[in-house]
């Protein structure tokens, strides 16, 4: 039968003074009215039922995301720790083989905006159909729509049959020039959606992957956090799928992008004439290509441009758009009584 993991994670500190602990970008409407979570799961609907939908994610966010999701308590499956997608999604695909022992499954990210879900659909059951009939971990490849450093990238090999195509290599967030490079030659961005039998993943694991590998035994035991205690934290990316020569790619023929920072919002939200995305109460004058989002209270913007404006939880952030993805950096930075929302 089919399963799906649904990866939720992660503070979204890159999404403050949005973003807190007790609701991070997950449970936010960043992309559109619902949260990025209950799309993910609403876009599974005709595919895989809600039983058979685990979530990988931390103690504090079971509460928030079971009263959101309406998933079984069983399907919340509780990192005792962060230790990044390898071990996560081992453990998930372990679960469903637990539960199923023909299980296939699909794995993907809550943080995404999709544009077309039937079209999501119809590339998530043909990454299911070939990772059973190729007998192979496959992953999603997504045609770029421009040069992105902050993607990972597929370069396709040879045919397998239908859309499948053997992976050639993969390119982990390149600079511009290369990132040209890699689109000429009809690489794909890798989205992060992935489909494996639960068996084909756990073989390659054992022999790939000895970050975890040894650690699989604990699994069997029912000894999870012993599990997580041993393990050594790894992306499934660079434990496995770049390591592995049985990986595949199918091309998604759907909009995609990566909810990861404030800029992303200019490609997932509408924008007015001049460029700007406004939400909330805010009124602009002479603005142009600004991010303004008001939680509270009015945001006046008056003559500047390329600017991100943010006003919750009682905090107001303003930078430029090309460092969107430093706010990281300066939440380190910041006094923790500014930095911590009561």
């Amino acid at each position: 039968m089919k399963w799906a993991v649904l990866l939720a994670g992660g503070s979204g500190t890159r999404f403050w003074p949005l973003s807190t602990p007790d609701n991070p970008k997950q449970l936010l409407p960043l992309a559109g009215p619902g949260s990025t979570a209950e799309d993910a799961i609403t876009r599974l609907e005709g595919l895989i039922p809600p039983e058979r939908v685990l979530v990988v994610t931390g103690a504090a966010l079971a509460g928030p995301l079971s009263a959101r999701l309406g998933l079984p308590a069983e399907n919340f499956l509780i990192e005792p720790r962060a230790a990044s997608t390898g071990p996560a999604l081992v453990w998930a695909s372990w679960e469903a083989s637990r539960r199923d022992p023909s299980a296939e499954v699909l794995s993907m990210h809550a943080d995404w905006s999709v544009g077309n879900a039937d079209a999501f659909r119809r590339t998530a059951a043909g990454a299911l159909a070939a990772a059973e009939s190729h007998d192979r971990l496959v992953t999603v490849g997504i045609v770029p729509s421009r040069p992105e450093t902050g993607y990972g990238y597929i370069v396709p090999g040879a045919p397998l049959g239908g859309d499948a195509r053997n992976v050639a290599r993969f390119s982990e967030k390149p600079d511009a020039a290369t990132a040209l490079d890699l689109m000429a030659a009809g690489a794909l961005w890798n989205s992060g959606l992935f489909a494996w039998t639960a068996r084909r993943l756990l073989e390659e694991i054992e022999l790939h992957t000895p970050e975890i590998a040894p650690h699989l035994p604990r699994l069997a035991a029912g000894d999870v956090g012993g599990f997580f205690r041993a393990v050594t934290p790894i992306s499934i990316d660079v434990g496995l799928l770049e390591r592995s020569r049985a990986v595949a790619v199918v091309s998604g023929a759907f909009a995609w992008d990566d909810v990861g920072t404030w800029e992303a919002l200019s490609r997932v939200r509408p924008k007015d004439p001049d460029g700007n995305v406004v939400v909330g109460a805010a009124f602009l004058r002479d603005a142009r290509d600004c991010i303004v989002w008001s939680e509270r209270d009015t945001v006046v913007v008056s003559g500047v441009e390329d600017l991100i404006v943010i006003q919750a939880n009682g905090r107001i952030l303003i930078m430029p758009r090309d460092q969107a993805a430093d706010v990281k950096q300066l939440l380190d930075a910041l006094p923790a009584d500014i930095r911590n929302i009561p």
